[in-house]
């Protein structure tokens, strides 16, 4: 999964950036003009203690790749839209990750001469639709001519569900709320449209705000809609305490009453808007957690390690994460007949701990 980091320049794109990445800052990283990529890790805290338990050689949590795509250069208005080479870049990634800036900082003025952060949700939603809408057209466009010569039954298809996209772009809807069949939905994929993909809205605040957190993401609840979710935090705070050492990291969390640092929060949200679960598999050699979509059975989970596993299924062995950690250890699980036999069909759960029987 790819996620990518974008928004209007010093919104906090690159603290949030290099924050993810547990990169020590660097005083040119924040006008790098060149898109970056990074892997993090997911924070689990089931994995934590299924390592704990079994006390393997590997630890290997669930990953998330991210790109950090750079905004208008400081020589470019924000009113003439946004570059091509900044609407590419986000192409290919699977979520949009859309930065915006709650703060003021004379140092670095806001490119529109404002702090509204509703107004620059709008202004790069309109570019993103913009987008899609030139795509649509110049794609109409081609269709019609190739259907003034010749009936083609796939074009034709084709040309009434971009009729459709179009009508709701009009409408200034996101493609992201549209409801598609299947088939639909993968007509569609190869365009890439950059508001079909779903959306996490980061209100970047100042760190004095911090107090005020839940009272700011309440006003902006209405940002949650289909496919689309956001959150609050202080960019610059987060910063802060990635670059503690770990022990003085705890203590900072405990003395500012923090449960955990915003930006696990903003990692699993990354995971859980795609629909992603995690399974687990244990052992002495290692612990790992694996990334499906919800709603996969045990065979196609099994691709997500190897494809001889799909192909070869015979039965998954499953006891849940939450039992696992209940009775201490998979032979206290097997002796009270707590390790299901499952097949092929078998929905897997989320925590659920696997073993595969396999035979190619």
């Amino acid at each position: 999964m790819q996620i990518g980091i974008t928004g209007l320049p010093y919104a906090g794109k690159s603290t949030l950036f290099t924050t993810l990445l547990s990169r020590k800052s660097e005083s040119d990283s924040f006008h790098k003009k060149e898109t970056e990529k990074g892997i993090v890790k997911v924070p689990d805290a089931r994995l934590d203690h299924l390592t704990e338990i079994f006390n393997p050689r590997r630890k290997v949590p669930a990953t998330i790749e991210y790109l950090k795509v750079p905004g208008l250069d400081s020589q470019s208005s924000a009113t003439k839209g946004l570059p091509v080479h900044f609407l590419s870049n986000l192409k290919t990634v699977d979520v949009i990750l859309l930065v915006v800036r709650a703060f003021e900082n004379p140092l670095y003025p806001h490119p529109l001469n404002r702090i509204d952060p509703q107004s620059d949700i709008n202004f790069v939603n309109t570019e993103f639709l913009l987008s899609d809408l030139a795509i649509i057209e110049t794609r109409i466009e081609r269709i019609e001519k190739q259907l003034s010569k010749v009936h083609n039954e796939t074009y034709q298809k084709e040309l009434e569900l971009l009729f459709k996209c179009r009508n709701f772009l009009e409408d200034e809807k996101p493609l992201r709320a549209l409801t598609l069949s299947p088939e639909e939905d993968k007509l569609l994929r190869g365009f890439q449209f950059l508001t079909a993909k779903p959306l996490i809205i980061v209100i970047n605040i100042d760190e004095k705000e911090i107090p005020q957190a839940e009272e700011i993401a309440n006003r902006f609840s209405y940002l949650k809609t289909i496919n689309t979710t956001y959150t609050v935090l202080c960019a610059a705070l987060e910063k802060e305490i990635s670059e503690l050492e770990p022990a003085d990291q705890s203590l900072f969390l405990e003395e500012a009453g923090i449960a955990e640092p915003a930006l696990n929060r903003l990692i699993r949200l990354s995971y859980e808007l795609l629909g992603y679960i995690s399974f687990f598999t244990v052992g002495e050699d290692e612990c790992r957690a694996w990334t499906i979509i919800n709603g996969d059975n045990a065979q196609k989970a099994g691709r997500a390690i190897h494809s001889d596993i799909e192909r070869g299924f015979i039965r998954a062995e499953i006891v849940h994460y939450t039992t696992l950690l209940e009775n201490g250890s998979l032979s206290a699980c097997r002796s009270k007949g707590l390790i299901r036999s499952e097949g092929r069909d078998y929905i897997i759960k989320d925590g659920d701990v696997i073993e595969f029987r396999f035979n190619v």
